[in-house]
């Protein structure tokens, strides 16, 4: 257990807190490409409490500014995008993507007040069709040269959702390898033909043995936890009889995303994004490793579950997750429908808005949980003695970080270790692109 200080320091993320001043001092995702359409690329964002404006200027070049005009504080996400920035509809001011002020059209002529006045900007980057921003200070991190961001645009998607809650509770069930028994389960397998894009749906690799299988059947893994120079290596092993054993890794990558297998030839490399201490955004690159992905099938199968602007599941809290008792009773655990993020949902949107850890009793499963927050802890520490943390890497530190590795598989018992690294290196030798292993 932890006291309620304990818990208030690792959760809370405003301006001035611990755990928000370290999260400031790396690139957080804050939208998709495809929320800055061509028509008028303008989108507010809310990030760790904070408002700010993101937009895409007449020669495609990306800026995000604080959303309230420095004239007279108007909402300058109702600006207009013209003559080369943002102009706010009060007054006129116009603004670069540099947050220069460049017109103030109400002023006398030969005014220099322009000149004077800049709005806070913020350095935004957009990768695998996503839009990273870093609001920190000083020189931001470098990305590392992981799989979601070395393969070409075509193999990858990119999708989000949002989940209201407090973020690290949502980012704690990813990397709990422990839960997939229970709240993913399925009493019934299915074509495992039809599985693309659907996670803990197809057959683990070199195996015809439904995934859906293994975790209903084999309910007790045993976890392994090791340290790596992006964060955590997890591995979760179930033996499925005295010769086999489904072996399955996972990734956190700190200070807050995790990369896990999707299917034998694609992996997920999510984070969760604060938008303030009771809400936050998961957004997910999808990479795959022999074709490119079928973008439009994805975002239709997400589109189904998922309500635009705001990317909220249909099945929420407000009508008790789609539960369907005939369902809990024939077909899944939860009774909530068969997309495995509705289920996550419901796991940490039911913990309260902030989990309260002072209650909770971790137990053997939980190792990866307890080793993460060893971590975020030690880097809050760290953050407020100002000194370096961890993953605040420069490029050539970041070239050096490739993959991670990501399987599912079935494996001789007597060379699981062996047979995870063997089969991500041969996934990676048969990929399309210079899919590099992990150095």
């Amino acid at each position: 257990m932890m006291s309620q200080q304990q818990n208030d320091v690792i959760t809370r993320v405003g301006k001035g807190t611990p755990a928000g001043q370290l999260l400031r001092n790396y690139w957080q995702p804050v939208a998709l490409a495809e929320e800055l359409p061509s028509e008028r690329p303008v989108k507010a964002v809310r990030l760790m409490g904070e408002h700010f404006v993101l937009f895409r200027d007449e020669q495609g070049r990306l800026g995000m500014l604080d959303r309230d005009c420095p004239h007279r504080g108007a909402d300058l996400a109702s600006g207009r995008l013209e003559d080369g920035g943002l102009r706010c509809a009060f007054h006129g001011w116009l603004f670069d993507v540099n947050g220069q002020c460049t017109s103030t059209p109400g002023e006398p002529a030969g005014s220099t007040l322009c000149k004077r006045i800049k709005q806070r900007s913020y350095e935004v980057i957009e990768r695998a069709g996503v839009i990273f921003a870093y609001i920190g200070s000083g020189t931001p991190p470098a990305f590392p040269h992981f799989d979601c961001f070395a393969a070409p645009d075509e193999y990858t998607f990119a999708f989000k959702g949002l989940f209201e809650c407090n973020w690290l509770q949502a980012l704690e069930v990813g990397i709990d390898p422990a839960h997939a028994s229970f709240l993913h389960r399925f009493f019934e397998d299915e074509d495992v033909s039809d599985s693309y894009g659907k996670q803990f749906r197809g057959a683990s690799a070199n195996s015809e043995m439904p995934i859906t299988k293994v975790l209903r059947e084999f309910e007790s893994p045993e976890i392994l936890v090791n340290p790596a120079d992006y964060g955590l290596r997890l591995i979760a092993k179930r033996a499925v009889d005295d010769t086999h054993m489904h072996v399955r890794v996972t990734n956190v990558v700190f200070p807050q995303a995790f990369v896990i297998p999707m299917s034998s030839e694609m992996t997920i490399t999510q984070w969760h994004v604060p938008v303030d201490d009771e809400n936050c955004y998961w957004f997910a690159i999808f990479t795959s490793f022999n074709k490119p992905t079928n973008k439009q099938q994805m975002r239709e199968q997400r589109l189904e579950l998922y309500e635009l602007p705001e990317y909220t599941s249909r099945k929420n809290k407000r009508n008790n997750y789609g539960f369907n008792l005939a369902e809990q009773q024939s077909q899944t655990y939860t009774g909530m429908g068969f997309d495995i993020n509705v289920h996550d949902q419901w796991a940490v949107e039911s913990q309260g808005a902030i989990q309260d850890r002072t209650k909770e009793h971790l137990g053997t499963t939980d190792k990866g949980i307890i080793a993460y927050r060893k971590l975020l802890i030690d880097a809050i520490e760290k953050a407020q003695a100002g000194e370096k943390t961890f993953m605040l890497i420069d490029e050539a530190e970041a070239s050096k970080m490739t993959g991670p590795a990501s399987i599912d598989g079935i494996a001789p018992i007597d060379r699981w270790d062996e047979y995870w690294k063997e089969s991500d290196l041969e996934r990676r030798n048969a990929a399309p692109w210079p899919a590099a292993a992990q150095s």
